[in-house]
C-alpha cells in the first residue's frame, strides 16, 4: 500500500488521474494532509464517499506514531519521540519563542559524526530519514500548537543533514511549498559539521536558507579532538567552501561554538576565533555545553562565558549567547538521543 503522505501536487495529480479522478482533487487532499493535518481519508469530508473508500483501500497516510512527549517546566519546550513504520525512532523538539514557534528536526536516526560532546552520536547512525518522515516531525509539532503556526524550522536534531542531501533538499522544498507548509526559506536553518563538497553543492542551489556551521574550536588540532570530521575536512578546506557559500548566496553564516570548561573557552581560543572570522560575514552563537552524562565535559561558569563573549565583541565579531531551552528535559543542543537512550532515561525518572 503506497503512502500518500509527503507527496506534492504533481505526483498526487498523476496518481489521481491514473485512478480516473479529476486533478483538482489533489489540492483538496493536500489541504487535508498539510493544512488540517488529518490522519485518515474518512476525515476528508469534501471528497465523495466512494472516493474516500477507494483511497483507503489503495493508499495509506503514514506520518509516524508518537511514543512519548516531555514538557519543560516553563512549558515552552516539548521534546517528542516519534516512531516510523520500520520501528526506528527519532526525537523532535518544539520551542515556543517570542518571535515565533520553532521546530528542531532530526534528519537521520542517530548520527555517526562522533563529536565528543554530543549525545546523538553515542550509538551511531541507523539510517537516513525520508523527506516525508522529516515533514512528519513538523506536522506533528504543528498539531501541538493547535491555533498557532510553526514559523521556523531548524535542521539541528540528530544526524548530519548534508549526508542525507537529496532527502533534505526535497524536505526544504516541501516546507516552502505554498500547498504544503508555506514556510519561507529565510525561516529555515541547516546545521552542518562541515561536509565540504555538500556545502559547495548547497551554495549552488541558491536557496535563501541560513547555514549554521558547528565550529566549536578555532584551530585544527583542537577541532579534530572534538570533531573527527575535521580530520577529513580541515579548517583549511572548510573555510574556502564557506566563503564560496557566502559569495553565492549573500547570506551570513552562523557559527555554533559550544563552550567547554577549560578546553575551548580560554582567552587564547577567543583570540584565535576572532582572527579566523575577521572580515567574514558571520555571527557566532555561543552555547555553554549542556550536560551529557556519558561525556564528562563541564559547563563553564557564567563569568567565563561572558568573558569569552566580550573578547569576541572587542575584536569586532558579532556574537551572542544562545538562549537555553529544554535542558531540563534533555532537549537542548547536543542532548538529543535515539530511542533506547530516551526510554532508559524515562525508566530512570
Amino acid at each position: 500500500m503506497k503512502n500518500i503522505f509527503g507527496m506534492g501536487k504533481i505526483e498526487l495529480e498523476e496518481i489521481l488521474v491514473a485512478q480516473n479522478y479529476p486533478r483538482f482533487r489533489a489540492k483538496q487532499i493536500m489541504d487535508w494532509l498539510y493544512q488540517k493535518q488529518v490522519a485518515s481519508f474518512q476525515e476528508m469530508r469534501n471528497l465523495p464517499k466512494l472516493m474516500r473508500l477507494e483511497l483507503e483501500e489503495n493508499f495509506s497516510i503514514e506520518h509516524g506514531t508518537v511514543i512519548s512527549a516531555l514538557h519543560s517546566k516553563d512549558e515552552k519546550t516539548i521534546k517528542s519521540l516519534l516512531a516510523f513504520t520500520d520501528g526506528e525512532m527519532v526525537e523532535t523538539v518544539l520551542m515556543k519563542q517570542p518571535y515565533g514557534n520553532s521546530v528542531c528536526v532530526s534528519t537521520q536516526v542517530g548520527c555517526n559524526m562522533g563529536c565528543s560532546f554530543c549525545a546523538s552520536t553515542l550509538l551511531g547512525m541507523k539510517r537516513n530519514l525520508t523527506a516525508a518522515e522529516m515533514l512528519a516531525e513538523v506536522i506533528y509539532n504543528q498539531k501541538l500548537l493547535k491555533n498557532a503556526k510553526v514559523t521556523n524550522v531548524v535542521l539541528m536534531g540528530s544526524g548530519e543533514p548534508l549526508l542525507n542531501y537529496e532527502a533534505v533538499l526535497q524536505f526544504l522544498h516541501m516546507l516552502h511549498d505554498a500547498d504544503m507548509l508555506n514556510i519561507g526559506y529565510r525561516n529555515i536553518t541547516i546545521s552542518t559539521s562541515g561536509i565540504v563538497p555538500m556545502i559547495r553543492r548547497l551554495a549552488k542551489e541558491a536557496l535563501q536558507i541560513t547555514l549554521s556551521l558547528s565550529l566549536h574550536a578555532p584551530n585544527n588540532e583542537l577541532r579534530s579532538q572534538l570533531m573527527p570530521i575535521n580530520r577529513k575536512y580541515s579548517l583549511d578546506e572548510l573555510f574556502p567552501a564557506l566563503d564560496e557559500y557566502v559569495q553565492l548566496t549573500k547570506r551570513r553564516i552562523t557559527y555554533e561554538y559550544i563552550l567547554i570548561d577549560r578546553i575551548n573557552d580560554t582567552r587564547e581560543c577567543a583570540e584565535e576565533l576572532a582572527h579566523l572570522l575577521k572580515n567574514r560575514l558571520a555571527n557566532v552563537n555561543l552555547i555553554p555545553i549542556n550536560p551529557v552524562k556519558e561525556r564528562g565535559y563541564k559547563r563553564p561558569s557564567l563569568g567565563r562565558v561572558q568573558e569569552f563573549l566580550h573578547d569576541l565583541q572587542r575584536k569586532g565579531i558579532n556574537a551572542t549567547i544562545r538562549k537555553e531551552m529544554g535542558a531540563d528535559i534533555n532537549a537542548a543542543c547536543g542532548q538529543l538521543r535515539n530511542r533506547k537512550q530516551l526510554l532508559y532515561k524515562e525508566e530512570e525518572a
